[in-house]
C-alpha cells in the first residue's frame, strides 16, 4: 500500500480546552476544539486530538494561542441511530504561541478518490463538487475525508473516475447543519470537509 501524503498546519485560538478522550496502549488522548478564523472573518472550529505526551505542561486553556501540525483522520463511530464518519485532526506537533499573529489552516493531501464525485450547482449558480479520498496511513488503514471544490475545480473533478489519484490543497473547515429523524425531531450537528484551493 503506497503512503499519501495527509499534512496540515494550523494556528489558531483554543476554544474548548483538553478533555480525556481515550487510551492507546496506556498512553490518554485528550481532545480540544481550535479556533481558526478565515480571511472573511468566519470561524472553524476544528476537532483536534492529541496526546498526553505532547500535550506535556502546555497552557491550553481557552483563548490560547496554538500552532498544531499532523494529519487529518476519520473513524466510523457507532451509535443507536448509525455509524456516522467523524473527522479529527491528529496532532504530531504543538507549540504554544505569544503573539497574535493571523490564523493558519492549510492542509495537504494526496489520495484515491473512493466514490463517484457529487457535481451541482448552487441556487445561486455557483458550481460545487464533493468527493471522498481515500488516505492511505503507514499502517496499512485509510482515512476516508470529504473534500469540497468550487468553480473551475469543481468542473474538473465532475467527471474523474473512481480510483484516480488526487493532490489537494485547501484549508479543513466546519459548518453545522440539521440532521431530521423519521420522529421528525432534529439535532444539529457539525461536519467537516476539505474546501480545495488546487486539485491536481
Amino acid at each position: 500500500m503506497t503512503v499519501l501524503a495527509n499534512n496540515i498546519d494550523l494556528i489558531g485560538s483554543v476554544s474548548l480546552p483538553p478533555e480525556y478522550s481515550h487510551p492507546v496502549y496506556g498512553e490518554a488522548f485528550f481532545r480540544l476544539l481550535l479556533s481558526v478564523r478565515r480571511l472573511s472573518g468566519t470561524e472553524d472550529l476544528v476537532p483536534v486530538t492529541v496526546s498526553e505526551r505532547l500535550l506535556g505542561d502546555t497552557p491550553a486553556d481557552e483563548g490560547e494561542r496554538l500552532r498544531i501540525r499532523g494529519q487529518i483522520r476519520s473513524y466510523n463511530k457507532h451509535t443507536e441511530t448509525g455509524s456516522r464518519l467523524v473527522i479529527t485532526v491528529f496532532a504530531r506537533e504543538l507549540e504554544p504561541l505569544d503573539d497574535d499573529g493571523g490564523d493558519v489552516n492549510e492542509a495537504e493531501l494526496q489520495g484515491f478518490i473512493c466514490k463517484p464525485p457529487v457535481y451541482r450547482t448552487t441556487p445561486f449558480s455557483r458550481e460545487i463538487a464533493d468527493v471522498l479520498l481515500a488516505v492511505n496511513r503507514r499502517t496499512g488503514k485509510s482515512d476516508y475525508l470529504p473534500v469540497i471544490a468550487w468553480g473551475r475545480n469543481a468542473r474538473f473533478l465532475a467527471d474523474v473516475p473512481v480510483g484516480t489519484e488526487l493532490s489537494v490543497l485547501g484549508r479543513l473547515q466546519s459548518r453545522e447543519y440539521k440532521k431530521r429523524f423519521e420522529d421528525g425531531t432534529e439535532l444539529v450537528r457539525t461536519a467537516y470537509e476539505v474546501s480545495a484551493s488546487a486539485v491536481e
